[in-house]
């Protein structure tokens, strides 16, 4: 794939961010996801790929879909695979609270997981821990992992979870082993991104979340070198059977009570997103540890994103001024 598409993604996360940051904090959710939606589709099909949802968005919050299999881009350009998020968080957004993200990840055909909307355990850390952690260890022996790989004792390791009953065990694990917790509402692609950055002080991101937001959290380690580990993990049959039907290896046994169908075997970053030559942008609707939010001015707004390019290992943060009345998009 042509670098240059990495800029032209940019363009559409920036495009989703900006419509449904106007409704941050208006309590309503789902008409912010519409607006990322459709902005998203807007900008995308004015790319020149022949682009292919593989991960879309809206089933379990029942809003307007990018659905999986639709396509986009003008058709003409390299045939790609597409995972899409056009609002990560949208209930964050619509209360006003942090983590608010849009975000595309995009790479050739067949290269990122097809995964389907249920839940991962999760385990991200960033490129000094890379290949020193598993996700079939216990939190201790991984976070003596960290701690020797990062030379800082187990107490000043900073873990990243949701706030989630079904992490509960998880966070009186890591309580129990020393280490300090950031507990977050929504947002753990920002969360997985967050263990690469040192600026953010988080060390290493665990937990269960959403299975599509793992394969993004994927595509935008790859160019930091960092790495993610997940167990697609199910609460019903009907989540299991479409998990082999997408062609993942499954196991048909109790995990423990919040996830009695079964789960699947372990997946690497690169069973997640495959080869190098995978791209990820995203743009902050709402502040995080990795993006601030849209902030709009007199002539229109400023929007901060991150674009990365597995292949050249480039990362880019991006600080971008719009002018509404000569961008054609608004």
């Amino acid at each position: 794939m042509d670098r240059n598409l990495a800029l032209e993604f940019v363009r559409v996360t920036e495009a989703a961010a900006i419509s449904s940051s106007r409704l941050v904090g208006r309590g309503d959710s789902k008409e912010a996801d519409k607006a990322a939606t459709e902005f998203m589709r807007k900008t995308l099909n004015q790319v020149n790929v022949d682009g292919t949802i593989v991960i879309g968005e809206g089933e379990r919050d029942e809003a307007p879909m990018l659905y999986i299999g639709e396509k986009v881009g003008t058709g003409n350009g390299p045939k790609i695979d597409i995972a899409v998020d056009p609002l990560e968080c949208t209930d964050a957004t619509a209360k006003g609270r942090d983590n608010a993200l849009s975000v595309l990840a995009c790479g050739p055909s067949g290269s990122l997981l097809h995964a389907p909307d249920c839940y991962m355990d999760k385990l991200a850390v960033g490129a000094e821990c890379a290949g020193k952690v598993n996700l079939d260890w216990s939190v201790k022996e991984n976070l003596e992992a960290i701690s020797q790989a990062l030379e800082k004792e187990v107490d000043d390791l900073t873990v990243m979870v949701m706030e989630r009953d079904r992490n509960n065990d998880l966070i009186k694990e890591v309580r129990t082993a020393g280490a300090r917790i950031v507990l977050i509402l929504d947002g753990d692609v920002t969360g997985a991104i967050a263990t690469a950055l040192p600026h953010t002080g988080i060390d290493v991101l665990m937990g269960v979340g959403a299975a599509p937001e793992g394969v993004l959290a994927a595509a935008a380690l790859k160019a930091f070198g960092g790495e993610i580990q997940g167990r697609l993990v199910f609460r019903k049959e009907e989540e299991l059977s479409r998990a082999r039907g997408m062609g993942v290896d499954v196991i048909e046994e109790k995990l423990n009570n919040w996830f009695p169908a079964g789960y699947s075997r372990k997946l690497e970053t690169n069973d997640l997103a495959k080869g190098d030559n995978i791209m990820f942008a995203a743009t902050g609707v709402t502040n995080g540890p990795t993006l601030k939010g849209v902030r709009f001015t007199s002539r229109g707004a400023i929007t901060h994103s991150l674009v990365t390019r597995s292949k050249s290992g480039s990362v880019r943060e991006i600080r971008t001024d719009h002018r509404f009345e000569t961008d054609p998009i608004y």
